[in-house]
This record gives C-alpha cells, sequence and structure tokens, in this order.
C-alpha cells in the first residue's frame, strides 16, 4: 500500500507581520514543518511495512526533509501563490494525491496553523478522514486500525482505505536526521508539478481578504511600581474587578 505524507505546507503563525493597519504579511516566510509533520513521517514509515512512501508538499521548501526520514522520494507542487487560501492548499494537494496510483492513505500533520487544509484535502479526494491520530497499523486481513485521541480518551477505529489520517504529535521528534542522511535524501528523486496543471484558475484561489482590523480589547492599566505596597493592592484590586481572584 502505497503512503503520501503532506509535509511543510504551512506557515508558522509566529513568523507572520502585522502591519499598523492590522494587514498580516508574510515577507521572505516560507512554509515550514510543524511539530506533527515527523510524527505522521513516522507512522507512514511504519505502516508502509517496506511498500512506498511519498512526501509530498508546496512551495519552495526543502524537498530532503521527508526523503531524509524515510521517503522514497518526494512530489513538490510548485508556483502555489504565497498568500493562497486554505481551499486552494488542499484542492492542490488532492489532485497531486490523484495523479499517484495506488494510494491507501494520505498523512498530515494535524497542524493548529491552519485547520481548513486538512478538511479541504480530504473534501477534495472525497474519502474520510480522521483528526487526533497518535497511532495507525495494518492488520493481518488489510485493514487500518487507527488510534487517536479525542479529549481524554483514546479511540481505536477500523478503517478501510483510502483514508486521510491527520496525526498529532505526543512528543518531541526523537531521531532528527544527520547531515549524513540529509546529503544521502538529496539524492533520492524529486519530481515537481506546476500548481497551474492542476488546478482550474477559475476555481483556484476565489477567496478574497475584504479587510481586517484588530480584535476589540478594553485599554491596558498600567500601575505605577515606584511604591511595591500600593502597587500589589492595586493589582490585587484590579484583578478582583475582573473576577480573577
Amino acid at each position: 500500500m502505497k503512503i503520501v505524507v503532506v509535509f511543510k505546507w504551512a506557515r508558522n503563525p509566529l513568523d507572520a507581520r502585522v502591519s499598523a493597519d492590522a494587514a498580516v504579511s508574510w515577507p521572505g516566510v516560507k512554509l515550514a514543518a510543524s511539530d506533527d509533520d515527523p510524527a505522521a513521517m513516522e507512522i507512514a514509515v511504519a505502516l508502509a511495512a517496506g511498500d512506498e512512501v511519498v512526501g509530498l508538499t508546496i512551495g519552495d521548501g526543502d524537498t530532503a526533509w521527508a526523503a531524509a526520514r524515510g521517503a522514497a522520494r518526494t512530489v513538490v507542487v510548485t508556483g502555489t501563490p504565497g498568500e493562497a487560501d486554505s481551499a486552494a492548499t488542499g484542492a492542490a494537494l488532492a489532485e497531486a494525491v490523484r495523479r499517484m496510483a495506488g494510494v491507501g492513505a494520505v498523512l498530515i500533520g494535524d497542524s493548529a496553523w491552519d485547520y481548513a487544509v486538512i478538511s479541504a484535502l480530504a473534501g477534495r479526494l472525497g474519502w474520510p478522514a480522521v483528526a487526533g491520530v497518535t497511532a495507525a497499523a495494518c492488520s493481518e486481513q488489510g485493514e487500518l486500525r487507527v488510534t487517536r485521541r479525542l479529549g481524554a480518551a483514546i479511540q481505536v477505529l477500523a478503517a478501510a482505505g483510502p483514508v486521510v489520517l491527520a496525526v498529532t504529535a505526543s512528543r518531541a521528534e526523537k531521531n532528527v536526521p544527520g547531515m549524513k542522511e540529509v546529503l544521502a535524501a538529496r539524492k533520492k528523486p524529486a519530481e515537481k508539478i506546476a500548481a497551474a496543471d492542476l488546478l482550474d484558475a477559475a476555481i483556484a484561489y476565489r477567496v478574497q481578504t475584504q479587510g481586517t482590523r484588530f480584535p476589540d480589547t478594553p485599554p491596558a492599566r498600567v500601575i505605577d511600581g515606584g511604591d511595591p505596597r500600593t502597587a500589589c493592592e492595586q493589582l490585587i484590586a484590579a484583578l478582583r474587578v475582573e473576577g480573577v481572584i
């Protein structure tokens, strides 16, 4: 069963630049691997059990990232606009998956950076999706056994492929590839597909930003710390007014 792992598909919100008029921009920011991406790769390699694992990404990130972690080859969707909306990103990834024969599962980091891409990806493919996945294995009958965390509960679900698994990391990556693995990964095949060849421009980027603004928040109150005792009294009084204590 061929497994596709989507990696480096979102921008870190901490890298965003917010101007005085509340407009958000991403100058020079590349798509980054989230904390969940290594977990998705780890599960994919175990799930494939020797079958092919394909890394799939968009933009101009390092194609060796997935290859250094077990992917046999990498597919890169190029030419996606820097401000592409979630629907367009999900659609581009889905159409790239459609070009691959025999895909039994698509794994993607269940990133808090952009939940909508996962929904768009699964919806475009028309496949069932499971979120919060922490582990997955194949039964002797070829059925997927998917473990996910749902609040305080842990569920084990049976799933028939093809399916989208949104993976949530339960720990930091243990075995980070070293320079030797990265250099060897750069020799693995990497295919580039233009986004224009995957999507109809009429439907690809149809979300239009009408405007942005800062959220309504009460003005900050600054307490003079010249007199520590008075400052403490004012702080406690303010916290009581706000209902904190």
